[in-house]
């Protein structure tokens, strides 16, 4: 059985939720198994995105055995002279990987976690960020009016909360410091501490214990504001403090989390073992890899285990599409250390597969079906094309408080345009 061809599909979800676009590649063998992966957070456009999956796979992965998961990582690892950790290339590579090892299962006839150290949990714990009753799938019954500002009202914040807990999660990410800057750590204002503490005071008071609470931050602060903000927050008990400063102030990271009782969590922008091990050592107690941008599955297996030396947890961050969290799920069932999966559900996750893994109420029961045990609707994908030069997967504006022109496409839903 050798790797034989790729064909990419850049898919534009509606609502926006999960990016502006998704890159999802399908790899046949010459024996005629097909697996299917996805991209995560390719900083390029969708097409050439595309293109760079097509290269990669022609160059590295074309002819070779799928069993040879080592080898084609060192390939593309190694390519072009780099031989350390590229965001971008691994971006495009975890895609790829990802359908081999749907390859794989399939001709095995097992479940992709059956053969990365097999099924450990019998059912794995999900969370998802706050959305408004509108950004929802519409069978949902909803508490309230649900049409409120869930990430800056207070109240709307805690209505949506018990909402998601009724659905059954037991834990609610929430992140009301935004928007994005790329000017780096910046202090957040008065206001933007006051409000942050509002909303979870809020929260807490409206779900009691009946859910854990996540702060995500998304990178943009200072490490003394980080600090600021985590002694305001630590009174609501909140399970961790994502991404307090921007991925390249790991030792800034790392002082936040030392000045705390909250742990501190990060890894969405991260890639490869050597980018999260230097957050390890730097007190990181929940590692939150992309499996679609951190090495793909193998190399988020060999993360989990190094987690497990510095006695640490993993919790897979989840900002894309549905073949992506399918795979971080076969990861999941099979890591002992394993916390909490990001999960999003709307319609359009769902209607983008013809068959895929269960929730129910919160969690994940184990999968039975060989590869990923999903099958992606190619009408669907193809229904809801990228055009040539538009938005990037997410994107980031230059100021973030008090300008008209400060745009940002964030990882929480809303106008594009914030003032």
């Amino acid at each position: 059985m050798k790797l034989k061809d790729i064909e990419t599909f850049v898919t534009v979800p509606p609502t926006g939720i999960g990016g502006s676009f998704w890159v999802i590649v399908k790899v046949t063998t010459d024996n005629g198994i097909t697996g299917v992966g996805e991209c995560y957070g390719i900083p390029v456009s969708g097409d050439i995105a595309c293109r760079m999956v097509e290269d990669t796979f022609e160059r590295f992965f074309a002819g070779t055995d799928p069993h040879r998961v080592e080898t084609l990582f060192r390939r593309v690892y190694s390519a072009g002279f780099t031989q350390r950790p590229d965001v971008t290339m691994m971006g495009v590579f975890s895609g790829i990987e990802i359908a081999v090892w749907d390859i794989l299962g399939k001709a095995h006839g097992r479940p992709v976690c059956d053969l990365i150290g097999g099924r450990f949990h019998d059912r794995i714990r999900t969370y998802s960020y706050l959305y408004p009753k509108s950004l929802c799938p519409p069978h949902w019954t909803w508490i309230g009016s649900g049409e409120g500002d869930v990430y800056h009202d207070p109240e709307a914040a805690a209505e949506a909360a018990v909402n998601y807990v009724e659905m059954g999660f037991t834990a609610v990410k929430e992140d009301p410091a935004g928007p994005y800057s790329f000017q780096g750590g910046r202090e957040l204002s008065l206001h933007e501490l006051n409000r942050s503490e509002a909303v979870f005071k809020a929260i807490r008071e409206a779900i009691g214990d009946r859910a854990d609470i996540l702060v995500g931050t998304h990178g943009q602060m200072t490490t003394s504001s980080a600090i600021r903000l985590a002694k305001r927050l630590e009174k609501f008990d909140p399970l961790w403090l994502e991404e307090p400063c921007p991925p390249d102030q790991m030792a800034g990271i790392g002082k936040v989390a030392a000045a705390t009782s909250i742990p501190v969590s990060t890894g969405e922008r991260l890639t490869t073992k050597i980018e999260f091990h230097e957050a390890l050592k730097a007190g990181v107690a929940i590692l939150q890899p992309d499996i679609g941008r951190s090495g793909g599955i193998w190399e988020t297996k060999k993360i989990a285990v190094l987690a497990e030396v510095f006695n640490a947890q993993i919790a897979p961050h989840i900002y894309c599409g549905p073949i992506a969290h399918a795979a971080a799920t076969h990861l999941a069932f099979s890591s002992p250390n394993f916390l909490i999966l990001e999960t999003i559900l709307t319609d359009f996750h769902a209607k983008v597969l013809k068959k895929s893994l269960k929730w129910e109420h919160g969690f994940i029961p184990a999968p039975t079906e060989p590869g990923l045990g999903i099958e992606i609707d190619e009408a669907v994908i193809k229904a809801h094309p990228y055009k040539t030069g538009g938005l990037l997967h997410l994107e980031m504006c230059q100021t973030p408080l008090g300008s008209d022109n400060a745009k940002t496409i964030g990882e929480i839903p809303g106008p594009s345009t914030w003032v």
